[in-house]
């Protein structure tokens, strides 16, 4: 921890949001500031401990908060509390903020549209077997706040997000790489160049001597770096440059370009590093995936089975139609504002969809003129019309896709519930045979 005074050491602080981030916050923070909580479903807090904190909304306006702590996941356009964020936008930060003001660790963060998570993953696992004290945390799943044991030479790969990177104020990463940008939370951003400028807050915030990493011939980094005076020097990672590398690497989660966009990452991190290779080469052969990330759940009797689940845009999708064959695409949901589908026509041809859901006449429109397709109620007919189709056709590979290129929030709690959802559906399709 830090000894010198910081911007929150005994302010009067409000957070704001009780999901995770904000819950590690208050705990991080309750013997440290003067702390209040508020929460726009505040009748489902059964915590007593959190409720003796609460402010209700008709009184917010009359304290005079030094901070506001802000989760992620509220944007201040569309919440309770809008006017009062407006007025007070100065004041908002994250714990991302937080976390920078009370440590001096070495970071390394991981931004982009699509490969975050796995992209960190990577890191934390290579990081670990070459000794390193490592934490993984951020927008993957656990609060930064949340971290014990902390002590100098503890390194953390953070993932973050648009929403976290929007409202941070002052903090700063050792490392920090764009992976790529597309057009995505559009919704939220308003437009792609202010989506962007979230992104590029992490290199802005980054000191001389730091190291900024960007995905070479991105068009919208690129324009970006164009308009942006940074203090740190820039390396463009050229994800396609590193064949002798990959000609060494046999694990076959790595034979699409989008994992191997992932990878060319964590290489040109690792080398400014100065990690061991083999230990490196080690790592990567052993690294699984994460779970819902172009997932291989079935992969039997000519025919593969990808859960994608986590795919939330065309783009996430781009590196899994490109590789399979013979394909089945699923896909629906509640699609992204903005999203088109961009894909070769060399591609097109191998590619059959079906399209589940209520959002329909979206992914119909994506696809016209392009891809067969048909149209389903919702994700069980649809796979179930699928396996009646392979029964018809045993005699070449094929590739069951599901990767639904919209959010999952129509019919299932977030992309976790919906992968399990569909893992269970096979399962169930296997067993019965």
């Amino acid at each position: 921890m830090k000894n010198t005074l910081n911007i929150f050491l005994k302010k009067k602080i409000l957070i704001y949001g009780l999901g995770k981030s904000g819950l590690s916050t208050l705990k991080f923070l309750q013997n440290k500031c003067e702390i209040y909580v508020y929460d726009d479903f505040i009748k489902k807090i059964k915590f007593f401990k959190i409720k003796k904190k609460i402010i209700k909304f008709d009184k917010i306006s009359k304290f005079k908060f030094d901070k506001i702590i802000l989760s992620p996941g509220i944007d201040i356009n569309n919440c309770k509390l809008s006017a009062f964020l407006k007025k007070n936008k100065d004041k908002i930060y994250t714990d991302l903020d937080v976390f920078c003001s009370f440590y001096n660790n070495n970071c390394i963060t991981i931004t982009g549209t699509n490969g975050k998570s796995t992209t960190c993953q990577i890191l934390y696992e290579v990081l670990q077997k070459q000794k390193f004290d490592v934490r993984l945390v951020g927008n993957i799943g656990t609060p930064i706040l949340s971290i014990k044991n902390i002590n100098r030479k503890t390194l953390f790969v953070i993932e973050a997000s648009s929403y976290q990177l929007e409202y941070s104020k002052i903090f700063k990463s050792n490392y920090a790489a764009i992976l790529n940008i597309s057009p995505d939370h559009i919704e939220r951003h308003k437009t792609i160049k202010k989506y962007t400028k979230a992104k590029f807050k992490l290199l802005k915030n980054q000191l001389k001597g730091d190291l900024a990493f960007v995905k070479r011939n991105d068009k919208f980094i690129n324009n970006e770096l164009k308009l942006c005076n940074l203090k740190v020097k820039v390396i463009k990672v050229n994800t396609k440059s590193k064949k002798k590398f990959f000609k060494k690497i046999k694990n076959k989660y790595f034979l699409n370009e989008t994992n191997k966009e992932n990878l060319s990452f964590v290489y040109e991190i690792s080398k400014k590093l100065n990690l061991d290779k083999k230990l490196l080469l080690d790592a990567i052969e052993k690294f699984k995936g994460l779970k819902y990330r172009q997932q291989i759940i079935y992969d039997k009797n000519k025919l593969t089975i990808i859960n994608d689940s986590k795919s939330t845009s065309f783009s996430s999708s781009i590196g899994a139609l490109k590789i399979n064959s013979n394909i089945y695409w699923l896909l629906g949901g509640i699609p992204k504002k903005g999203d088109k589908f961009i894909l070769p026509n060399r591609y097109l041809n191998k590619i059959r969809a079906f399209i589940y859901g209520k959002n329909y006449l979206f992914f119909n429109k994506q696809l016209r003129n392009k891809i067969k397709f048909e149209n389903f109620k919702n994700l069980k007919i649809a796979l179930r019309r699928i396996f009646f189709l392979l029964n018809k056709e045993k005699s070449i590979n094929k590739t069951i896709l599901f990767s639904p290129c919209a959010a999952s929030f129509d019919s299932f709690k977030n992309f976790e519930d919906r992968g399990l959802y569909f893992s269970k559906i096979v399962k169930n399709y296997f067993d019965a045979k």
